[in-house]
């Protein structure tokens, strides 16, 4: 009997035990899953609700942006009714006419509106007219608001507003105040139920389909109020009315998930959360069922989905381990590649720069001797000069030669600055009216002295017949610099008894422009086929001797293609060693207008081109004719250089003119400001000056109120050469440039041309 008892005392226990943990296992995992449940229904309800908001919130604004819109349309249209009466007013004196019904109508009718109201300054109606859909409308109340009728104040500003009404139609209104404060115009727009519905955005599509098979529930409240359900029977209800909601709002935590008794049973529960958005909460409850709907399935497949988890991450462990492995050896390669690919630019690079330096220091080198040349000449001569002092022909022979010797270095500086121009797209062409049968003509003028002294013959084409259209736009000075530097190294490089030959055409013309070809050969010495890859090169000289014997800075051909260049034209050299060398030089031209050929023939323009030419190019033609007297000419000197005032000043009292020195452009500004009308016959101004340049000072002088200060010619002296700062010299009101060092005579002739 005990040996039972035992054995049965066992078996119970057993199954005590085996009872115990699985109610305890089914207990844990019936937790587990309920908490899992919860979780999942908290985190997919937020999501939703949020989800909703956004909704709610994109909703409000597409229909505030319609909204606006369509105010704005109102406010156009009040805006176009106002302007339609202030035209009615300033057209017709009896004024009446704006308050008829037919003027309102017609209005009403070409603005789309519905009803166009007049106000007077109290806000009382004086005419109105209203459609159909508009005469049941009542609207005294909005036309009473202070806001709408202080646009009667200020007819800058303007009142809109929308009205909803009981059907679900609505009325657009828009005010603006009469300009000469006679009253107010107000236009309405109605639209109508049907459309309203139809084009609107609602918050009810939103909430369709959002838990209906699980007995769910969407509320959206704007404070308290339920303004959208996806039961509709709420709409219109506070949210204290429904127990779960006023539990949840009492809660105030937007996303944690409330329980509470159900609003349709006492013995039935709910689960539900609020998501509080900018302008609205939305509320979502279910059902207990709905909630744990899933707790069985959970427990049955937890083992599944994790035994799922374990074998789904060390696939995607093992893939992405994988993928990482063949992403280094691709990302080692490629920084191989960029690796060499940064040494192939370095070594370039350096190349370059290697390049650079060297062409630097040949550079410096070639500077250095051709400066150093004419310097040592200057220098060597004026020893000369200091032992022999007393032997009058050598020392004057010496002076012939140091001016040889400082053209040459003045031709040097200037080629070198104006090549440092054009690589840095410094020079500016000009655009005027050129006569190319002139300009060609000078050109030829200035180089036959030049050949005759060579031993050169040279052969021209005169293109007077074949030249369509001689009166181009261009800029003269450069394309005088263009053949005059061809000529010369056709010239310079040639052979007693040689010639130079020019033949020119047409190669195209159309109503407006022109492509001229000019082809200039020589049978001098010639160059290799080598050197023909770097004429144009700065410095290239295909001798190194070239420099002693030819007395050349090898930029002109350098200068000569970048200008064309810059022209869109085009310049191709054929050579051949002892043979001769052709140059063919094409360059576009615009057709000069006829207005302004014949304006190019007035005597102001011909003075301008006269001077151009003359002083602003380095070719002055002297005066040989006549003599020049300065003799009693009183002058304005403004230099800030004390040598440079000196020579000058000397220079001038020497040939009789009467000199006032100052040393900056105030006190020449100054000094013309307080003397005398007429004390003055002629300025010579610096323009680089201390306190106030030379251009300011001119401007200042030009504007003063008297009458020589309009008339008195103005000189500039400058070391600023190039056309472009002439330009800017004759802009700022003087007459004449003159660019450094100076020549002398050229001053003088300069002087009595316009003092004369």
């Amino acid at each position: 009997m005990n040996k039972k008892h035992f054995i049965g005392g066992k078996n119970i226990n057993i199954f005590i035990i085996e009872t115990m943990m699985g109610m305890i296992l089914i207990a844990i995992v019936a937790a587990f899953a309920i908490r899992t449940d919860i979780v999942s229904a908290q985190k997919n309800l937020s999501y939703t609700a949020g989800h909703i908001n956004d909704q709610c919130n994109s909703v409000t604004r597409i229909n505030l942006a319609a909204e606006t819109k369509s105010l704005m349309r109102i406010i156009e249209s009040a805006q176009q009714v106002k302007q339609n009466i202030v035209y009615e007013k300033r057209i017709k004196e009896d004024t009446d006419y704006i308050f008829s019904q037919e003027f309102l109508k017609k209005n009403t009718e070409e603005c789309y509106l519905s009803a166009v109201i007049l106000l007077d300054n109290n806000g009382k109606p004086v005419a109105q007219y209203y459609k159909d859909d508009m005469e049941t409308v009542e609207l005294d109340e909005y036309m009473e608001s202070s806001s709408l009728l202080d646009v009667a104040d200020n007819a800058l500003k303007s009142f809109a507003t929308r009205i909803d009404l009981e059907d679900g139609s609505y009325v657009d209104m828009a005010a603006k105040g009469m300009a000469d404060g006679t009253g107010i115009v107000i236009t309405c727009y109605h639209t109508s139920t049907e459309y309203a519905d139809d084009y609107n955005l609602s918050f009810d599509h939103i909430l369709s389909g959002y838990y209906d098979s699980e007995g769910g529930t969407v509320v959206v409240t704007s404070g308290d109020k339920i303004i959208s359900s996806s039961n509709e029977d709420m709409i219109g209800n506070s949210v204290d009315d429904y127990i779960i909601l006023k539990k949840i709002k009492d809660s105030d935590e937007s996303g944690k998930l409330m329980h509470a008794q159900s609003s349709k049973s006492p013995y039935n529960h709910d689960f539900g959360l609020m998501k509080r958005g900018r302008d609205y909460y939305v509320y979502i409850y279910l059902p207990e069922r709905a909630i744990f709907d899933n707790t069985i399935s959970h427990m049955i497949y937890t083992f599944a989905i994790y035994m799922y988890i374990i074998v789904t991450y060390n696939m995607l462990r093992w893939k992405t381990a994988q993928i990482y492995e063949k992403e280094q050896s691709e990302l080692s390669q490629q920084y191989a590649s960029e690796l060499a690919q940064k040494n192939e630019q370095l070594k370039e690079a350096i190349s370059r720069e290697e390049q650079a330096n060297a062409a630097k220091s040949d550079f410096l080198s070639r500077m250095t001797h051709d400066i150093r040349t004419p310097l040592n000449g200057i220098i060597g001569l004026l020893k000369i000069d200091e032992k022999h002092m007393t032997d009058t022909a050598l020392v004057n022979e010496n002076r012939k030669k140091m001016e040889v010797a400082a053209n040459h270095l003045l031709s040097l500086i200037n080629d070198v600055l104006q090549m440092s121009k054009l690589e840095d797209g410094d020079i500016e062409l000009a655009n005027e009216v050129v006569d190319l049968n002139q300009l060609v003509g000078d050109v030829i003028t200035i180089v036959e002295q030049r050949a005759a002294d060579a031993g050169v013959t040279l052969e021209y084409d005169r293109p007077s017949e074949k030249m369509f259209y001689p009166y181009v736009y261009g800029s003269p000075l450069h394309l005088r610099q263009i053949f005059l530097n061809i000529y010369g190294n056709c010239i310079k490089y040639n052979k007693v008894g040689g010639y130079v030959r020019t033949d020119f055409s047409c190669v195209y013309k159309t109503s407006d422009k022109v492509l001229y070809e000019w082809t200039i050969s020589d049978n001098g010495v010639g160059m290799n086929e080598e050197f023909l890859k770097h004429i144009f090169e700065p410095f290239a000289q295909e001798k190194s001797d070239a420099r002693s014997i030819y007395q050349g800075t090898g930029l002109g051909m350098a200068i000569v293609k970048r200008l064309i260049d810059k022209m869109d034209g085009t310049v191709k050299t054929i050579s051949k060693k002892d043979e001769g060398t052709t140059f063919v030089i094409r360059i576009p031209f615009k057709t000069a207008d006829v207005q302004d050929v014949k304006n190019n023939t007035s005597e102001e323009l011909i003075t301008h081109k006269k001077t151009e030419k003359e002083y602003m190019t380095g070719y002055a033609q002297k005066n040989t004719g006549e003599a020049l007297d300065i003799t009693g000419v009183r002058l304005l000197l403004a230099e800030d250089n004390k040598l440079n005032q000196e020579i000058i000043e000397t220079f001038l009292r020497d040939e009789g003119a009467l000199v006032k020195t100052v040393s900056d452009g105030q006190q020449a500004v100054e000094e013309f400001g307080t003397c005398k009308e007429g004390t003055y016959d002629a300025i010579l101004m610096d323009v680089m000056m201390p306190k106030l340049d030379g251009m300011t000072a001119t401007r200042l002088i030009r504007a003063m109120d008297r009458e020589d200060a309009r008339v008195i010619p103005i000189i500039a002296m400058t070391a600023n050469a190039f056309e472009e700062d002439a330009r800017k010299c004759i802009a700022a009101g003087m007459n004449v440039h003159m660019a450094k060092p100076l020549d002398l005579d050229e001053v003088i002739e300069v002087i009595a041309r316009l003092c004369g």
